[in-house]
């Protein structure tokens, strides 16, 4: 008779919860018993687990097994246990010796030959693990996860290694990090961009103060490559980000490796036929959706009016609170995301005609009906993107100025805003933000008779005086008249937009 207790970790989310594994051998019929609400594939492990301790020469006990997944109230799924349940089968029959497990972590799926394959979403887990100062032995297919945690975690890929380690008669390899998991992407230049110098400081501002953006203007007149280029310019990824992005990424099923880059802030693109399940995530095993993938990204819609109207209402919540809730029958799942909305639009299905008629012709407002002023609303800066002119589009000699010079200013931005609230403006919320600004007398006379002109709701007038606090950051000094003209600036074609609002 035998008791062997030993720990593992659950996938929750970007969550990694403790799961203690309890294996009791005692007199009885053979049997194997799964306790602690067991999904298909957990219960399946049985069968996996018994081939594996048999292939790898030891003994499967013949006796009454009984495995206790605690705690008993959260749901286990997949292959993630099938390593620590072996190891825990092999303790309490004894075969491991008087041996101390509690100082250990367990995950891995086991083939039948005793191979340990790698699981999903490991990186929580090993995150989780170091922060409970305990070793994990994890699958040597997911050591490259693991290795972006500053940890002492052990990869192996056969049983009889992690027993052998047990038993000190061998040493498991530490995980290790490899350069094209280190070293950063390279994206695109701004100095691609000719010409389009508002739409190239709105995006220097929305990078300064993580503002969300829109894009108006006709086919051709280079939205979505602006867009594009909206990463080369935000500032680089602390290692906590980093880290976030990593989990998601990692719970989503997404491998790490040579498409994968630790300093690189995701730009996500999905297709305007998408559904919502497909933009915040869903299934009946919630998976992580375009939002959570663009975490400390880019989320970039283009034709927006093409996007179903029901679809885009549900980034309203995430676009405030930077998380998703998933609420399913099996239980609460939440994901961050916390990104940066960037969008494109033509104004109208219909070729340009040019002027300020087109945006305001019966097609257009037809065409932006689609579209709802809350959604709009939560969008800080509107931008119009016109034709360029052909001298321009040409010019060989017409070179914008570089990312890396922009960054630079973005950057120094970026460190006053973190010196003074710890996060970016566009997180500010009311009163602090009224209370920082400290706009005088005429300045509060001037926003109360813009508010009235462009009949701008309380949420726009708030991120009106976010982007001309970020304005401000960019040029090192408090908050003016300047400052808020330009912010004003940038709601002019919400009027336009609003009309069309049925």
């Amino acid at each position: 008779m035998g008791l062997a207790i030993l720990y593992s970790r659950a996938r929750v989310g970007v969550v990694a919860p403790l799961v203690t594994v309890e294996t009791h051998i005692s007199n009885g019929l053979p049997a194997l018993n799964i306790v602690g609400l067991p999904e298909a594939a957990v219960r399946e492990s049985k069968d996996r687990v018994r081939s594996a301790i048999i292939n790898s020469h030891f003994e499967f006990p013949t006796q009454r097994v009984t495995i206790n997944l605690a705690p008993a109230d959260l749901p286990k799924e997949g292959g993630r246990y099938d390593l620590a349940i072996a190891i825990s089968i092999l303790a309490a029959s004894g075969q491991l010796g008087d041996i101390n497990l509690r100082a250990f972590e367990f995950i891995g799926e086991l083939a039948l030959s005793g191979d340990i394959r790698g699981v999903s979403g490991l990186l929580p887990s090993a995150i989780a693990s170091h922060q409970s100062r305990r070793q994990l032995i994890l699958p040597s297919g997911n050591q490259r996860e693991a290795a972006l945690v500053d940890s002492d975690a052990l990869h192996a890929s056969h049983l009889t290694q992690v027993t052998a380690h047990l038993l000190k008669q061998a040493n498991l390899p530490m995980c290790e990090s490899s350069n094209d998991v280190l070293e950063g992407a390279l994206h695109k230049d701004m100095q691609d961009v000719k010409g389009q110098y508002q739409a190239r400081r709105a995006l220097e501002v929305a990078a300064a103060g993580g503002h969300n953006l829109l894009f108006v203007g006709p086919a051709g007149t280079g939205k979505t490559m602006l867009a594009s280029r909206l990463p080369s310019i935000m500032p680089k990824m602390t290692e906590q980000e980093a880290l976030a992005v990593a989990s998601v990424q990692s719970v989503a099923g997404r491998k790490m490796g040579f498409d994968w880059h630790w300093s690189e802030r995701p730009f996500r693109s999905p297709h305007h036929s998408c559904s919502a399940a497909a933009l915040v995530g869903g299934g009946s095993i919630p998976k992580p959706g375009e939002a959570s993938l663009a975490h400390c990204g880019v989320l970039f819609l283009d034709e927006l009016p093409e996007f179903d109207r029901k679809v885009l209402e549900v980034l309203r919540e995430p676009l405030e609170s930077g998380e998703v809730h998933l609420s399913r029958a099996r239980g609460q799942v939440s994901y961050p995301a916390r990104f940066q909305l960037v969008a494109a639009m033509n104004a109208s299905n219909e070729a340009y005609s040019g002027g300020m008629e087109y945006y305001q012709s019966s097609a257009s407002q037809k065409y932006l009906k689609k579209l709802s002023a809350p959604f709009l609303d939560r969008i800080d800066l509107h931008v119009e993107v016109p034709p360029l002119p052909s001298k321009v589009l040409v010019d060989e000699k017409e070179v914008g100025e570089s990312s890396e010079s922009i960054r630079a200013r973005v950057e120094l931005a970026v460190a006053r805003q973190r010196e003074r609230q710890g996060f970016l403006n566009s997180q500010l919320g009311g009163r602090q933000l009224e209370s920082i600004c400290a706009l005088s007398y005429e300045d509060k006379q001037f926003m109360q008779q813009a508010l009235e002109s462009l009949k701008l709701s309380a949420r726009a007038y708030h991120r009106v005086l976010k982007v001309a606090l970020t304005l401000a950051d960019l040029n090192a000094r408090p908050v003016c008249r300047e400052h808020l003209m330009e912010s004003l600036s940038y709601r002019k074609m919400e009027k336009i937009l609003s009309q069309s609002d049925s």
